[in-house]
């Protein structure tokens, strides 16, 4: 935790410099308990910028051969990082996550699943529902508004913990997935329609 606030400070500073970041609506996110921010993604910097409003420690998945790294790994492990192993599902980072979550920490996913070459909200990928639905943790839309210019500002704007307690006491299943989901990605174009620049 102390080589995560250390490095968070260090990236307050330089994006506060580069980009003139601003946090909007940071106190949407619980003081304690799970929460999964569920963000847009446009810019490798959106996860340092996503942990960098919130004073609470974020936890992410991280390419698996970034691991492979002595120092990197180091580094990632001290974030809490999970390794996932690209192309299908990872059942062990599936597990990881789900544990990380019932131990009352933060999530940062991309339901997107990749960069937004436009910046436009893309169409989002059913495992942030499932991690939604397998845990009681609160869903905190997150909309990250750019674009990433040199002394342009860059918004990370975070909206009220979104109520999905009706789709949790239904039966699982692909269309409850799918229409979990769909809450989430439009929640996330609200805040971008909300606050654009």
């Amino acid at each position: 935790m102390i080589l995560y606030k250390f490095f968070r400070g260090i990236f307050r500073i330089v994006l506060k410099g580069l980009y003139r970041y601003e946090s909007i609506g940071y106190e949407n996110v619980p003081n304690e308990g799970p929460v999964i921010l569920c963000s847009n993604h446009i810019s490798n910097w959106d996860p340092p910028l996503l942990g960098c409003g919130i004073d609470r420690q974020v936890s992410y998945m991280a390419k698996e051969e970034l691991f492979r790294f002595p120092v990197l790994s180091h580094v990632l492990k001290s974030f809490n990082a999970i390794p996932v192993k690209r192309g299908g599902n990872d059942r062990g980072a599936i597990r990881t996550t789900l544990q990380v979550l019932e131990q009352g920490k933060v999530f940062g996913i991309f339901p997107e699943g990749t960069r937004s070459k436009t910046g436009e909200l893309g169409e989002g990928k059913t495992g942030v529902a499932m991690f939604a639905l397998k845990s009681e943790a609160a869903i905190v839309p997150v909309a990250i508004i750019g674009p990433y210019r040199l002394f342009h500002k860059v918004k990370v704007v975070y909206g009220k913990p979104i109520d999905i307690s009706k789709y949790r006491e239904a039966k699982s299943s692909s269309e409850t997935m799918r229409e979990v989901t769909q809450v989430i990605m439009s929640e996330i174009q609200k805040l971008k329609d909300t606050h654009q620049q």
